[in-house]
């Protein structure tokens, strides 16, 4: 891992935010390797969230018994955010048990969006975002990172590609998974997520006025990378 060219001072908070399938975690999670930083995943917790009203018997639209329940996970420390073996990388621990392999499933990306959209939902993890990034040092990709979680992040970045390329990357992860679907399930899977996401009433997803817009579309996360370490660099001076 290279080192970090910021450790003489506080190091800056970069947030990523984006659509589905733009491929926010796998670019969050290199630039975070070749920053040195950490990789804060928070649609991670939303997943989990959406985990534990499920294995509480709780429909995800059932939003007085779900937002109990993600206040329950803070106010009881149930739910912790961790840093894996390589140093970068972030773990979901909910009640003693690593669940982040049980959380990268379509239907609990289902549940984190429907779960999202509960403002007392938002309200109850405000908090545990904001303390997984408050000492700089990081990479936090979701939804309105830029625009709620932290507004004055050093480096704001809104990474998207076509719903078309999105579709394509999410099919294949699915399927690499050994999920059973199809292209076109998936790209209707996607639109309905997208839609979902920008017009729900609480934190909808859009860029921050000042965010740098990174197009995936047609081209290598390497490229991405690229970019991304160049805007990190030149705000963060």
């Amino acid at each position: 891992m290279k080192q970090s060219a910021y450790n003489a001072r506080r190091a800056p908070r970069v947030a990523i935010d984006g659509p589905a399938g733009a491929g926010k975690s796998t670019v969050a999670k290199r630039l975070a390797e070749r920053l040195g930083f950490l990789h804060v995943d928070t649609g991670a917790i939303y997943r989990t969230v959406a985990l534990a009203a499920h294995r509480a018997g709780y429909a995800w639209d059932d939003e007085p018994n779900v937002a109990r329940v993600a206040e329950a996970l803070v106010a009881e420390r149930r739910i912790a955010m961790e840093k894996a073996e390589n140093g970068s990388a972030m773990r979901i621990v909910l009640d003693g048990q690593d669940v982040s392999p049980f959380i990268r499933t379509p239907e609990m990306s289902a549940g984190a969006s429907r779960v999202s959209a509960i403002a007392a939902v938002r309200k109850a993890l405000l908090a545990l975002q904001r303390q997984a990034g408050e000492s700089g040092g990081c990479v936090l990709e979701g939804r309105d990172i830029g625009t709620v979680v932290f507004p004055d992040a050093e480096v704001k970045l809104f990474l998207t590609a076509t719903v078309a390329e999105r579709a394509k990357r999410r099919f294949d992860e699915l399927v690499g998974k050994g999920v059973h679907t199809t292209l076109d399930a998936t790209l209707t899977d996607l639109v309905a997520r997208d839609k979902a996401d920008t017009e729900r009433p609480v934190a909808p997803l859009k860029q921050a006025e000042d965010a740098i817009l990174v197009d995936s579309t047609d081209r290598d996360v390497d490229a991405v990378i690229e970019e991304m370490v160049r805007v990190v660099n030149a705000r963060a001076r």
